[in-house]
């Protein structure tokens, strides 16, 4: 009786020992993952950016140095872009906001009772992703283009000047960055929309509260987590964006931002420091503004 009691100890005692085991193994491959594809490129990143040219070398020969000038120049030479870049993402995440939170409410409310229209709805969204992405941001180039029925048909109803045109504008830049980061945005809010409880809005009627106070007071607290989410999704990629503002694509040299002095440091002039000391800052500012953006909206464990 006491061995068979002391064996039922013993295996109880293993088995939380077998599944930590068990769990360990399983989380090995995706902290190599993550050490191989994450860790070591940014290592290497940092490195890079404190690297110095080589005495009489060529072109794009640096060494190994501790060189800080490189933060300096970078952030001296290209702080208007980082300011753009900041600001055109910016602007694009809040015009994606606001196009996606009805499109969201919809499929995620209104299309309740319609399972089939919310799917295809929802199919919609994300067919965009079916295409690259600089297929299409290549194919508005070409229906923006001095040619194309947009700017043809603004000439003729006089918005624009018989000179005028679109690609290589800001407009055109943050349109770009708006359409190609929409789904970002509507997807993270239609999760939260679909989940929200309907008897919240009801009661809100019930007390007498007008549409636009029950949105604001009820739904907008509710559908929170999923704002914050879609922002960040919106913001951190287009912040770092350096194909629509590029002059191969919807941009031109007025509306370059930091992702394409980046791309240019790193890719024609081989000033690798600078790229890399650019790259650094540009995540730096990216972690501080998301910190204090989910801090003041007080949703931290989405962090």
């Amino acid at each position: 009786m006491a061995f068979t009691a002391f064996s039922s100890q013993a295996v109880v005692e293993q088995a939380p020992r077998k599944r930590s085991f068990v769990a360990l193994v399983l989380l090995v491959p995706g902290i190599l993952y993550l050490l191989l594809f994450f860790l070591a490129p940014l290592i290497s990143l940092v490195i890079t950016s404190f690297q110095q040219p080589v005495l009489d070398g060529d072109i794009g020969e640096y060494t190994t140095g501790f060189q800080w000038q490189n933060y300096t120049d970078a952030v001296g030479e290209y702080l208007p872009l980082i300011l753009r870049a900041f600001g055109f993402a910016l602007i694009a995440t809040v015009l994606a906001l606001v196009i996606s939170y009805p499109i969201a409410y919809f499929i995620g409310v209104k299309a309740r009772r319609w399972p089939l229209l919310q799917s295809l709805m929802l199919t919609l969204v994300i067919a965009p992703f079916f295409i690259s992405f600089l297929l299409r941001t290549l194919a508005w180039k070409q229906i923006m283009s001095d040619e194309g029925p947009i700017v043809v048909f603004l000439k003729s109803i006089a918005v624009l000047p018989s000179d005028g045109h679109l690609t290589g504008t800001t407009f055109s830049v943050i349109f770009g960055l708006t359409y190609n980061f929409i789904p970002f945005m509507t997807l993270p809010l239609y999760a939260t929309l679909e989940r929200l409880d309907l008897r919240y809005i009801e009661a809100g009627a019930d007390l007498y509260a007008s549409p636009w106070t029950t949105f604001r007071k009820v739904t907008i607290p509710l559908t929170m987590p999923g704002i914050v989410s879609g922002t960040l999704l919106t913001f951190i990629p287009a912040a770092g964006d350096y194909i629509n503002a590029s002059r191969d694509f919807l941009g031109s040299s007025s509306t370059a931002m930091v992702g394409n002095a980046i791309e240019a440091n790193f890719l024609v002039l081989q000033n690798y420091p600078i790229a890399a000391a650019l790259s650094i800052v540009l995540m730096a500012v990216i972690l501080i503004i998301v910190g204090v953006y989910v801090r003041r909206a007080g949703t931290e464990d989405l962090i």
